[in-house]
């Protein structure tokens, strides 16, 4: 029952964060204006101003990967934070406006680093390297089965992925179909699984132009059997957009033609992904 809630106040937060942010940025800025560049406004520019800027980035350049904890970026939040807070005491004021946002806004990204970002307790006994990858069955976006017997004979490459809403997860799978070409040269399958409603697959599989095999897992039924089902992951509103609240963790998985498994990414930070280079090496390592 308490990681039942934990995870729904997860999907809650990500989403009131971000909103917070926008309007935080904006509340910013325009009493920064009025103020004549008053610090304490100037503090709490420069706490949510790079956040925004982080998120924003993430969403419109592909972005597969960041650092653990962003030092230079949380530095410069805590940094904006004590502007604010010294500012406003010197002003007598630390119950100010702009004190009491700076103070919200480090928090927050506080909790986005060290709490959101971070999976806990990962189950890795079934996708352990060396053992054969457990048997399951998944859909093609037109709603045919597909087993993950069909996969032998191939090294496989199986990636799960949350959904197109997540900006790192295609941008993750962009770097893959940049290296399509040797992939393709070197025998490899590679599989894209989410759980997310086949027209959207569809649609993701026609913007990337690669014949990847792009699939659906219905109702989280394969990463549940292999352990890796994020419930409650999406983020509260994507609902709205024909997601489901529940998800997959990012993970993934290189097996040999026979099915053994070679490679396992189990994550346990959302922002922490292996780089295509790493696959191609393993491959290679197994031709």
């Amino acid at each position: 029952m308490f990681r039942s809630k934990m995870r729904w106040l997860k999907s809650v937060y990500i989403s009131a964060f971000v909103t917070f942010l926008v309007l935080a940025s904006l509340h910013a800025v325009i009493h920064l204006v009025r103020s004549q560049l008053a610090w304490p406004w100037l503090g709490a520019a420069l706490a949510v101003l790079p956040i925004v800027g982080f998120f924003a980035r993430i969403y419109w350049v592909p972005t597969a990967r960041t650092a653990a904890h962003l030092p230079l970026l949380t530095a410069t939040t805590l940094l904006g934070a004590a502007v604010a807070v010294v500012a406003g005491f010197r002003q007598g004021g630390l119950t100010s406006e702009a004190v009491l946002q700076s103070l919200l806004v480090a928090a927050g990204w506080l909790a986005y680093l060290f709490w959101y970002s971070r999976f806990s307790r990962r189950d890795r006994s079934r996708l352990e390297v060396g053992a054969a990858l457990p048997a399951f069955e998944v859909e093609d976006p037109e709603g045919s089965k597909v087993s993950s017997a069909s996969f032998l004979g191939n090294p496989l490459v199986l990636v799960f992925y949350r959904g197109n809403w997540c900006p790192l997860c295609t941008a993750q799978i962009r770097e893959l179909t940049e290296q399509y070409q040797e992939l393709e040269s070197l025998g490899a399958t590679v599989a894209l699984v989410s759980p997310q409603p086949p027209g959207h697959t569809r649609k993701l599989a026609k913007k990337m132009g690669v014949p990847f095999l792009f699939l659906v897992d219905a109702g989280n039924r394969a990463a549940r059997k292999l352990g890796i089902d994020a419930p409650a992951g999406t983020p509260f509103g994507f609902q709205a957009l024909g997601y489901a609240s529940d998800t997959v963790l990012p993970t993934v998985v290189i097996t040999d033609a026979e099915g053994k498994i070679l490679f396992a990414d189990l994550t346990d930070n959302y922002r922490i992904r292996p780089e295509p280079a790493t696959f191609l090496r393993i491959l290679r390592e197994a031709s």
